[in-house]
C-alpha cells in the first residue's frame, strides 16, 4: 500500500551512503539531520511523512553498543558522554559539525565566550532574517529552533519550518508539525509500565527474528521514583523511615525491575525513592535550560509521563505531559506529531496583596483560563507583573496547566530565572552560557529593555492586586471559592443536588453529630469535619514562601495555645530534601511537628491517593453516620474518590491554609467572623491572629533558603540510599518474566504480532459497555488509589495469596496488566447512566440485563466475540496523563469512544492503543440523539488508509435504526499511521524490524 518494500530498499541504500560519507570517529548526542534522498521531493506529503517516521530506526544498530550511563549531575553526565561516546554519537557529531547538506547550514553560528573562545555553535534564529520571527511567542520559538536543527527534509522538512515561522497564519488551520524533545521524564507510576512495555518490545523483536537491543532509548530518559510512598505512619518523628521501609517492602519487586531497566537500557537514569517529587527534582536539578552537547547548543525541552511535567515551564523549559505510549515512542527516536498550537498571551500586572499566596494566584489563574478555553493551546505569561513573581510562584502556576487545560503555561527566561539557577547550585559558567545563548537566539526577556510586541492567538490580563485568598473544591480544581464565601458555599453544597457542587443532604440531617471514641478520647464529626490535612504534592512544596508560611502559622497557633485535633490525619510530604533543610534552618519544623505535620516521606502522597488508611474509629464514624467528611490538601487534584474513598469533600488550599483548616477542624467556618478555637488564656483566636504577613515570610525565606542546601541535597541523592543500593537486579538484555508476579507481568499487546500491519478496522454491532456524562476523568477510568476489598482486582489478588493488607494501590501495580484491566472503570464514585444514576464500578450487561462489575461484563462480551464502545460527554479523559486509561479499555475489548470532547493526552493515548476516538457534532450528545446505551453500534470506517483523512466525518448506525454523524479524531496523518498498525508501539516495532 505504501510501497514499503521500495522504501525499505531506498532507506537501506540511503543509510549506507550516509554512513560511508562520514567517519564514525566524531559524534555527539545531538540528533542532527541527515541529507534527504534526492527523490524525496517526488513523494507525496502523506507517504513522505509516514515513511520518515521509520528513518531514525535505520541508525539503531549503530547505537546498540552505547554504554550505560550511571547517574551523576547533568554537567558530569555530559562530561561522561564526551569521554565514552559510542559509535552513533561520533557519527552524529560528525554530521552536526559538517552540516554540509543541512538545509539551514547558513544559519549555524558560533557563540563566543566573554573571555575568549566559544561556548559552542548553534542554529541562529536572527540569522534567518525573517521579521515574522520577531513576533513569534517565545514558546513557539523553541519549536522553531528544534525544527531547524533537526531539519533533514525527511523526518523534519523545510515545509515544517515554514509552517512554524508563519505561525500567525498557520496555527488557526490546525496544521501538523513534528517535534523532537531533548529528553523524556518519567515517574514510577507511569515509568514502570513504560519499562514493562520496552521489555516486552524486546521480546517481540526477538520473536520476529531481529535484535532485541534495537529497543533502546535514544534520548536521555530520567526516571524519578516518587509515587510509591504512602502515608501509613503519620504524626511520628520516625514516619519517614517507617513509611520508606513499608514502601520498599511493598514495592521491592517493582524497584528491582526498575533497577534492572537502568542497566539493561542505555540512556536511562533512575533517581531512587526518597529523593523527592519528580517535578521538583526536575526543576531544581534535572532541568538544563540549554544543552551543550559537545559544542552544539540548543534549548532544553522535555515530555513526561505525568501531566504535571508542565511545572518545568516555570523555568523557561518547554515541557508537557504525554501518554506513556507517546513517551515510549519518543524514547525510541520517533518524532512526536503535534498540531501547531495557538498561544494565549496572559499579561500580569501589579503585585499580590499582603496575605495572598501563590496558591491563591494559581487557583484564580486556573479558573480564568478554564473559562477562557485553552485546551490544546500554549499559555505564555508576560507583563510587568512578572518581576513580582518568584520562580517558585511561576512553577506553581505552570504546574497547574492540566487543571486549566493548556498544553503548557510557559514563562520565558529572564533575570528571575537566572537568579533561581544560581540559588539551586548551577555553576556560574553554566548560567553564563545559558544567558548568552538565549540572548543571542532571541529567547531571553529583559524587562529593562523596550519590549517588542508579540503575536498571540488571544489575550487575558490579571492585576495581581485583585487576587484574594481562596480554596478550590469540593470536587474539581477549577471550582474556586473565595475564602470569605467558603461557609456559604459549603452550605450551598450540602443543599444542592448531587454533582460537582452538591451533596443533596436533607436539611434535617445537616446538623448531625457523630460521636465516637478516638484512642480513649471523646471525639465527634459533623458534615464538613476535616479528617485529612496534607501538605503534599509538587504544586506547592517547591515554593519556600508557602512552605515557610505554613510553618509560621503552626508557630503562631502553638504559641497562642491552639492544637490540631488528634483524630485529623496530618502529614507533610516535601518535594525534595531541600524543604527539610530550610524548615530546620528556620526553626519552624518543630512547630509543624507539634501540630502533627511531621514529615512522612519525600514523594507524591495524598494528592495521588496515597493518603493511607484513616484510623478505624474515624472511618467507622464516617461510614456508619454517612458523614460528608473533608480533606484539605495543598495538591493539584481533588477529583472524587482520588484523595481517599471516605472523604467526599476535598479542597485544594495553600500550605498555610491547610494548617489553618486543620486547626479549625472543619471547612464549615467563616474565617473573617468565627474564631478558629480557644487559646491557652481562654481567649478566642481568629484567623488574623495566626496569619503571617508577606514581609514576615520574605524575611524567613531570605535567611533560610540557601544555595548550599540544593548542592548538598542533590549530591546525596545521586548516591542512592541503603535500601535501594541493597536491591539486587539481574544483568540481562531480556527480562525474565515471573508468571506468578502480581506486580510485573508481560503484557499481551505483542503476543500475536505479525510483520505486516493489520490495517484499518471499523466497528460492527458493538454493545455499549458504559454510558457517561461530562467530566469523566482518568481517575474514573483507571483509579490510582486503593483496591476495594470486593473488586475484581481484589479477587484476583486474593486468589494468588496476596493478603488485603498487601494489596497496595492500583498505581503501584501498573506493571501488571491483569490487575489493571480489572481495575479499569473501578472508581467507586463513577456514575454510569446504564445504572440510572447509581455510583460505582458496575454496569449493565445489555444482552442479559444483569448488573455486573465492568470487568466481568467486558469479559462476557469478549468471550462471546462481541465488541464494545463507550459513550461519554464533554472533557472525557481529563486528569493525569495516564496510559492505563487507554490500555485498560483496550484490554476490555473497547473499540471506540464516542464523546462530546476529549482531553488532549487521553485522546492521543486512545489512538496509541488502537481505539477510535469519535466526537459528536457540536450541540449533540447521546441524550440529544436519544441514545440509551442499550443499542448496538456500527462505525463505518473506510477500508483503506488512503481513503481517510484526519478529522473527517464518519457515520454511526444503530440496530434501532438511528444513525448520526461523528468526527473521527485522528488529528494528524501520523496518528492514522499508528492506527493502521494497531497502535503506536506496534508501529515502532515493525519499522525497527525492517532493518
Amino acid at each position: 500500500m505504501y510501497c514499503r518494500a521500495r522504501f525499505a530498499s531506498r532507506l537501506a541504500s540511503t543509510t549506507a551512503a550516509a554512513a560511508a560519507s562520514f567517519s564514525p570517529s566524531a559524534c555527539s548526542r545531538v540528533s542532527s539531520p541527515i541529507a534527504s534522498p534526492s527523490s524525496a521531493s517526488s513523494v507525496s506529503f502523506w507517504n513522505q511523512r509516514y515513511r520518515s517516521l521509520s528513518f531514525s530506526s535505520s541508525l539503531r544498530s549503530l547505537r546498540c553498543s552505547a554504554p550505560r550511563l550511571h547517574w551523576r549531575s547533568p554537567e558530569s553526565l555530559r562530561d561522561l558522554a564526551r569521554t565514552s561516546a559510542p559509535v552513533v554519537e561520533r557519527f552524529h557529531r560528525r554530521i552536526a559539525t559538517t552540516a554540509s547538506e543541512h538545509p539551514f547550514k547558513g544559519v549555524m553560528t558560533s557563540l563566543p565566550k566573554p573571555g575568549g573562545g566559544e561556548f559552542g555553535k548553534f542554529y541562529s534564529l536572527p540569522a534567518l532574517n525573517d521579521p515574522r520571527i520577531d513576533r513569534l511567542p517565545y514558546s513557539i520559538r523553541i519549536l522553531l529552533e528544534s525544527a531547524i536543527r533537526n531539519c533533514d527534509n525527511f523526518q523534519v522538512t523545510k515545509d515544517d519550518v515554514e509552517k512554524i515561522i508563519d505561525w500567525e497564519n498557520t496555527s488557526p488551520k490546525q496544521v501538523e508539525i513534528p517535534f523532537k524533545p531533548a529528553r523524556v521524564l518519567l515517574q514510577d507510576f507511569t515509568g514502570v509500565p513504560a519499562v514493562v512495555d520496552l521489555a516486552s518490545m524486546r521480546d517481540a523483536m526477538k520473536n520476529l527474528g531481529n535484535d532485541p537491543k534495537k529497543i533502546n532509548p535514544l534520548v536521555p530518559v530520567d526516571l524519578v521514583v516518587d509515587h510509591s510512598v504512602q502515608v501509613d505512619v503519620a504524626r511520628s518523628e520516625n514516619a519517614v523511615q517507617e513509611n520508606m521501609e513499608l514502601e520498599f517492602k511493598r514495592n521491592k519487586e517493582r524497584f528491582a525491575f526498575l533497577k534492572w531497566g537502568s542497566s539493561a537500557f542505555h540512556n536511562m537514569l533512575v533517581v531512587p525513592p526518597g529523593s523527592g517529587i519528580v517535578h521538583q527534582v526536575n526543576l531544581e536539578y534535572l532541568g538544563r535550560l540549554v544543552f551543550n552537547s559537545d559544542g552544539m547548543l540548543y534549548p532544553d525541552s522535555v515530555v513526561g509521563t505525568d501531566s504535571h511535567t508542565t511545572m518545568i515551564d516555570g523555568l523557561g523549559v518547554a515541557g508537557w505531559g504525554v501518554g506513556g505510549i507517546e513517551a515510549e515512542a519518543a524514547m525510541l527516536g520517533q518524532p512526536m506529531s503535534m498540531v501547531l498550537p495557538g498561544v494565549v498571551g496572559f499579561k500580569l500586572s501589579g503585585k499580590l496583596c499582603d496575605g495572598v499566596t501563590a496558591t491563591d494566584l494559581v487557583l484564580t489563574v486556573t479558573q480564568m483560563l478554564r473559562k477562557h478555553g485553552v485546551v490544546g493551546k500554549f499559555v505564555e505569561f508576560y507583563g510587568e507583573g512578572m518581576g513580582e513573581l518568584s520562580l517558585a510562584d511561576r512553577a506553581t502556576i505552570a504546574n497547574m496547566s492540566p487543571e486549566y487545560g493548556a498544553t503548557m503555561g510557559f514563562f520565558p527566561v529572564d533575570h528571575v530565572t537566572l537568579q533561581y539557577l544560581k540559588l539551586t547550585g548551577r555553576s556560574d559558567e553554566t548560567v553564563s552560557m545559558i544567558e548568552a545563548y538565549l540572548r543571542a537566539n532571541k529567547m531571553f526577556v529583559d524587562y529593562n529593555e523596550p519590549q517588542q510586541e508579540r503575536a498571540y492567538s488571544s489575550f487575558l490580563q490579571l492585576d495581581l492586586a485583585e487576587v484574594e485568598p481562596c480554596i478550590s473544591g469540593p470536587k474539581r480544581p477549577h471550582d474556586r471559592v473565595p475564602l470569605k464565601e467558603m461557609k456559604a458555599d459549603w452550605h450551598a453544597c450540602l443543599d444542592n443536588n448531587v454533582g460537582f457542587k452538591g451533596f443533596a443532604v436533607p436539611k434535617e440531617e445537616q446538623d448531625k453529630v457523630a460521636k465516637f471514641t478516638f484512642h480513649g478520647l471523646p471525639a465527634e464529626l459533623r458534615h464538613g469535619s476535616v479528617v485529612i490535612a496534607a501538605i503534599t504534592s509538587c504544586t506547592n512544596t517547591s515554593n519556600p514562601s508557602v512552605m515557610l508560611g505554613a510553618g509560621l502559622v503552626a508557630k503562631k497557633a502553638y504559641e497562642l495555645g491552639l492544637e490540631v485535633k488528634p483524630w485529623i490525619k496530618t502529614s507533610l510530604a516535601p518535594g525534595s530534601g531541600v524543604v527539610t533543610k530550610y524548615l530546620l534552618q528556620s526553626g519552624l519544623q518543630k512547630y509543624l511537628n507539634q501540630q502533627g505535620f511531621n514529615i512522612v516521606g519525600y514523594g507524591c502522597t495524598t494528592c495521588i491517593g496515597n493518603s493511607g488508611e484513616l484510623d478505624e474509629s474515624v472511618a467507622s464514624a464516617i461510614s456508619e453516620n454517612d458523614i460528608i467528611a473533608a480533606a484539605v490538601l495543598s495538591g493539584n487534584r481533588n477529583f472524587e474518590g482520588r484523595v481517599h474513598p471516605l472523604t467526599r469533600a476535598n479542597y485544594l488550599a495553600s500550605p498555610p491554609l491547610v494548617v489553618a483548616y486543620a486547626l479549625a477542624g472543619t471547612v464549615d467556618i467563616d474565617f473573617e467572623k468565627e474564631p478558629i478555637g480557644t487559646g491557652k488564656s481562654g481567649k478566642s483566636i481568629y484567623f488574623k491572629d495566626i496569619w503571617p504577613s508577606n514581609d514576615e515570610i520574605a524575611q524567613v525565606v531570605q535567611s533560610s533558603v540557601l544555595p548550599d542546601m540544593f548542592k548538598s541535597t542533590y549530591e546525596a541523592i545521586t548516591k542512592g540510599n541503603l535500601m535501594w543500593n541493597q536491591l539486587s537486579a539481574p544483568a540481562s538484555t531480556l527480562y525474565s518474566w515471573d508468571p506468578n508476579s502480581t506486580y510485573i507481568h508481560e503484557p499481551p499487546y505483542f503476543k500475536h504480532m505479525t510483520v505486516e500491519p493489520p490495517g484499518l478496522h471499523g466497528v460492527k454491532d458493538a454493545y455499549c459497555l458504559l454510558n457517561f456524562g461530562d467530566s469523566i476523568t482518568t481517575d474514573h477510568i483507571s483509579p490510582a488509589g486503593s483496591i476495594q476489598k470486593d473488586s475484581p482486582a481484589a479477587k484476583f489478588l486474593l486468589e494468588r495469596g496476596v493478603d488485603k493488607k498487601d494489596f497496595n494501590s492500583y498505581g503501584s501495580r501498573r506493571g501488571n496488566d491483569e490487575v489493571m484491566a480489572r481495575g479499569t472503570f473501578a472508581n467507586i464514585r463513577i456514575v454510569n447512566k446504564l445504572l440510572k444514576g447509581e455510583a460505582g464500578p458496575k454496569t449493565i450487561h445489555v444482552p442479559t440485563g444483569e448488573k455486573l462489575y465492568v470487568y466481568d461484563a467486558a469479559m462476557r462480551y469478549k468471550a462471546a466475540g462481541q465488541d464494545t464502545i463507550v459513550l461519554a460527554g464533554a472533557e472525557y479523559g481529563s486528569g493525569s496523563s495516564r496510559d492505563w486509561a487507554a490500555k485498560g479499555p483496550m484490554l476490555l475489548g473497547v473499540k471506540a469512544v464516542i464523546a462530546k470532547s476529549f482531553e488532549r493526552i487521553h485522546r492521543s493515548n486512545l489512538v496509541g492503543m488502537g481505539i477510535i476516538p469519535l466526537c459528536f457534532k457540536p450541540g449533540e450528545d447521546a441524550d440529544f440523539l436519544g441514545l440509551t446505551g442499550h443499542e448496538r453500534y456500527s462505525i463505518d470506517l473506510p477500508n483503506k488508509i488512503s481513503e481517510i483523512r484526519p478529522s473527517q466525518d464518519v457515520t454511526v448506525t444503530t440496530d434501532t435504526g438511528k444513525s448520526f454523524t461523528c468526527t473521527v479524531r485522528f488529528d494528524t496523518e501520523v496518528e492514522l499511521a499508528y492506527f493502521d498498525h494497531g497502535g503506536i508501539l506496534p508501529f515502532v516495532i515493525r519499522n525497527l524490524n525492517k532493518e
